[in-house]
């Protein structure tokens, strides 16, 4: 068996695009990939169709080989970013393949299921409104009905997120910030019940010093904070290690962490209580099964960053499904109407937890006159990352 075709497609989400990908053998298998991540979707989608001609004639079953030829190959303009985005496409697909030639789910391949529920929370709950503390709480109690027994929210800038716009260029906060992230936060525990976990996203966004006061108010405002999540950037992993030392909240990070060697220097410098890696970012299927297999190795739980589009929540579940160190799956609870209608099933959700079935490879298809009918968008618009 041969690699005669990939194919690509760039989609509109709810507030970003997702990239798409399909691989097709000569023999008429076909898998699915996702190598989602913005902002600079375009950029992504090019690395996609570019690494997806480079891969036309290999065999689909060296997964392996065909990571690490792309890794190597590419090494040149970096490790990480559109790249690593492009390779992880390309990854889930070929173990969508795997999965379909030998009739077993993905998660069998991987090693067998620890489980087949796994367990989600919500983010992109909050969409509704202007960020008022009583709209969020509102929201906050729609989510909680549906199922979800945890949640994530960034209370600092609501729903935007860009540098020097929604955020103070030297990445402080006003008093009038830091009060209404702490409103935000307490109306949304009130309204959840206080044994209910919220996550805290800064999104990276903040400095150290102020970081550090956020998460001594958070802590203050008795918020029962599952994490709190990237205090500093990826480009930072002594400072990451140096703020957990000086808060009491667990801190997570991982979403901006591209393979293993990003992960190891976050993992030797015990910079994180928990990690977070994206299959569409970290490598695929084969990276994010490493990922977790070195955080076993410092006891520490793995949660994926997943929102994305829903092979990215498909994919992350059956890599959960075979590792010990599981902890919980990102999901979007909110999102555009066509997100299973671009799949030949709808995605297995309910009660708060993702369900896999039996079914080969990655257990769904794409329909592709669905994925047409919503292209990207290319021209940035207010509250959408192109």
């Amino acid at each position: 068996m041969r690699i005669a075709e990939v194919k690509t497609w760039l989609v509109e989400g709810i507030k970003y695009n997702w990239v798409i990908l399909k691989i097709i053998s000569d023999e008429g298998i076909s898998g699915v990939g996702e190598g989602t991540s913005w902002p600079g979707s375009p950029v992504v989608l090019e690395a996609c169709r570019h690494a997806g001609a480079v891969i036309v004639g290999e065999d689909p079953s060296r997964i392996d080989y065909i990571w690490t030829k792309l890794y190597r190959d590419f090494n040149w303009i970096g490790q990480a970013g559109p790249v690593l985005s492009a390779i992880s496409a390309i990854d889930i697909a070929l173990w969508d393949i795997a999965g379909k030639r030998a009739g077993m789910p993905v998660y069998q391949l991987l090693g067998g299921a620890y489980r087949q529920r796994i367990r989600l929370y919500a983010n992109y709950w909050f969409l509704g409104g202007s960020g008022e503390p009583e709209e969020y709480a509102s929201q906050a109690r729609v989510m909680k009905g549906r199922g979800f027994t945890a949640c994530k929210m960034d209370p600092f800038a609501h729903v935007n997120y860009w540098y020097g716009e929604d955020l103070a260029e030297n990445l402080s906060l006003s008093e009038e910030q830091k009060t209404k992230a702490i409103d935000r936060l307490t109306a949304v525990q009130e309204a959840l019940g206080p044994d209910f976990p919220v996550a805290v996203e800064t999104h990276a966004l903040l400095n150290g010093p102020t970081a550090v006061e956020m998460a001594h108010r958070i802590a203050e405002a008795k918020i029962n904070c599952m994490w709190y999540e990237e205090p500093a950037g990826p480009e930072f992993p002594r400072e990451i290690a140096e703020i957990r030392r000086q808060i009491s909240l667990p801190v997570c990070v991982g979403e901006r962490m591209h393979s293993r060697f990003m992960a190891r220097p976050i993992l030797e410098l015990h910079a994180a209580d928990f990690l977070m890696p994206d299959i569409t970012r970290c490598g695929g299927v084969s990276e994010m099964k490493k990922i977790a297999n070195l955080c076993e190795t410092y006891n520490v739980p793995v949660a994926p960053h997943n929102p994305n589009g829903p092979i990215s929540t498909i994919a992350s579940a059956h890599v959960m499904s075979a590792i010990p160190n599981f902890f919980r799956q990102e999901f979007m609870m909110t999102d555009v109407p066509w997100r299973d209608a671009i799949l030949d099933k709808p995605l297995p959700v309910s009660d708060g937890y993702f369900h896999l079935s039996s079914e080969p490879g990655l257990g769904f298809d794409l329909v592709e006159e669905e994925l047409e009918k919503h292209p990207g968008i290319v021209r940035r618009r207010a509250g959408f990352y192109v």
